[in-house]
Order: C-alpha cells, then structure tokens, then sequence
C-alpha cells in the first residue's frame, strides 16, 4: 500500500504541475497576440523608412552622408544581444547565446556586449566584457527607451569607440517558429549607384540634411524592430513549449494511472488469495 500511495503522490503532483503548464501557456497565447500586432504594425514602417534612405541618397551626389554610413577598418565591434528576462521558453534564450559565441570565436577584433534581457547577462557577465545592461527596458517596452540607450551607442560609434555595431535576436516568425538573425547596426549600408540615377525629386531643404535626420531614426527603429520581434518570438516560444510540457505531463500522467491501476489490481487480488487461504486452513483444522 505504501507503493500506491506514492504513486497517488506523483499522480497528484503531475496535475497540479499540468494546471500550472496549460495556465502559463494561456497566459503567453493571450501575450502573443498584442506582441505580433505591435512587430507586424512596425515591420512596413522600418521597411519604408529604409526605402525613403535609399530613394533620397540614391539622388543626392553625396560622397559621405553620414558618419554613421562610413566603412571603416574594424578594430572593436559592440554586439546587441537581445533575449528575455524569463525562462521557460525551451530553446529561445540559449539559441542567441549561442550564436553570440560562435561568432565570437570566428572574428578577430575586441568586442564588447551589450546586453537587453537578464538571461543574456547572466550568460556573458563572468566571460565577456559587459558594455552596458538594458534589461530594464523591458519594464516599461517602448520606443523612447529603446532610443536612449541607442543614442549613446551611436554617440560612442561616432566618437570611434567602436567600428561595428551587430543586433543578434530571435526574429518572429509564427507561434511555432524564431529564427537567430544577426543585423548590422552601424555603419548602415548605403544602396551602391549604378550608371546614372534619374529622379523628380525636389529636396527641401537638402538631402544631406534629410538624411542626417532620417539615419539615426532608421538605426533606432532597427534596434527596436529587433526586440519587438524577439518580444513575440519568446511569447510564441513560451507557448509552443508549455503546450509540449502539459502534453507530456498528460503522457506521464496516464502512464502513473495505469500503474497505480495494475498495483491496485495485484494488491486486491493478493488480500483475496490470503482471505481464500485463512479460510482453507481454517476448514482443514
């Protein structure tokens, strides 16, 4: 009996955890939904800006627009390493991680990181020089907090402090599925000329100024459009794995009750055997 009782323990347990499973899953389904309306609503927006980028450099004789458009030698690279405060989510927090290291081990220049979700830090803090922490941001999401901390970023580029500038994400797909996608930040690329470019464009006021204004406001849209789709990335992580944990509790479940079923079953028939038993002997005497 006191092997049924510890499988009634177990069995108990494995509810108890289901309920819990199926409740986050819940809770991450009904997140997912407001985060892939915020990725999908700005994807057309950064995808427009960086075509106006295009348009207006592509008709301006412009040998340098920007400093954050120059090619330089690559001395330091600084890489956005962007995951999630919480775990839970199978493989989406170790996959960035883990090209984060593969890259790291193919370059041959310094690099410093810079880190947006506690797993993140937690990963590189005691290996790899930390350039900053932005795990707060994701307390209050928006696109001001995320300018800030990439207004200094583009202030250390500018000043040389690096000659590099990667974003490393988990990009949105579906519910069931995040890609690893490695973005160069800084410097932008400029689209190359090719023979001569006819436009009717008119700028005012010019369009060095034009695109002095739209290039960090590209840059930070795309440091923001990386972790709103990691945001929905990890939602639908999180789902597509609690959905798997309260499935293979159910499993285990109905396995522990066919179990405690069969040792019910031996332990019944082994009282009526001794039952049947004591009567026999008692009938012989």
């Amino acid at each position: 009996m006191a092997n049924l009782k510890e499988i009634r323990g177990r069995i108990t347990s494995i509810g108890s955890t289901m309920q819990i499973t199926s409740a986050m899953k819940m809770v991450a389904a009904a997140k997912l939904k407001k985060a892939q309306d915020a990725i999908v609503m700005l994807r057309p927006y950064s995808e427009k800006l960086t075509e106006l980028i295009e348009n207006v450099s592509a008709g301006a004789e412009l040998e340098e627009v920007s400093t954050f458009t120059a090619e330089r030698e690559v001395k330091k690279a600084l890489y956005i390493v962007v995951t999630s405060n919480r775990g839970l989510a199978g493989a989406f927090n170790s996959s960035v991680v883990k090209e984060l290291n593969t890259q790291l081990q193919q370059v041959d220049f310094e690099t410093e990181i810079l880190t947006v979700g506690k797993k993140a830090f937690d990963a590189v803090q005691r290996t790899k020089t930390v350039y900053a922490n932005q795990s707060s941001v994701f307390d209050q999401l928006s696109f001001d907090a995320v300018a800030r901390f990439t207004e200094q970023v583009m202030k250390d580029y500018a000043e040389e402090k690096f000659d590099r500038v990667y974003v490393i994400y988990n990009k949105f797909i579906n519910a069931a599925t995040q890609e690893v996608i490695t973005e160069q930040v800084l410097p932008i690329s400029m689209p190359e000329k090719s023979g001569e470019v006819e436009t009717d464009y008119i700028f005012e006021p010019s369009a060095r100024e034009i695109l002095e204004n739209l290039i960090p406001k590209s840059i930070k849209t795309q440091v923001y459009k990386a972790i709103l789709d990691s945001v929905a990335a990890e939602h639908g992580a999180r789902m597509t794995a609690m959905h798997k944990a309260t499935d293979n509790a159910q499993a285990l479940k109905n396995e522990l009750v066919i179990t405690y079923n069969k040792a019910r079953q031996a332990a019944i028939t082994n009282e009526i055997l001794e039952i049947v038993s004591g009567a026999e002997a008692l009938k012989g005497s």
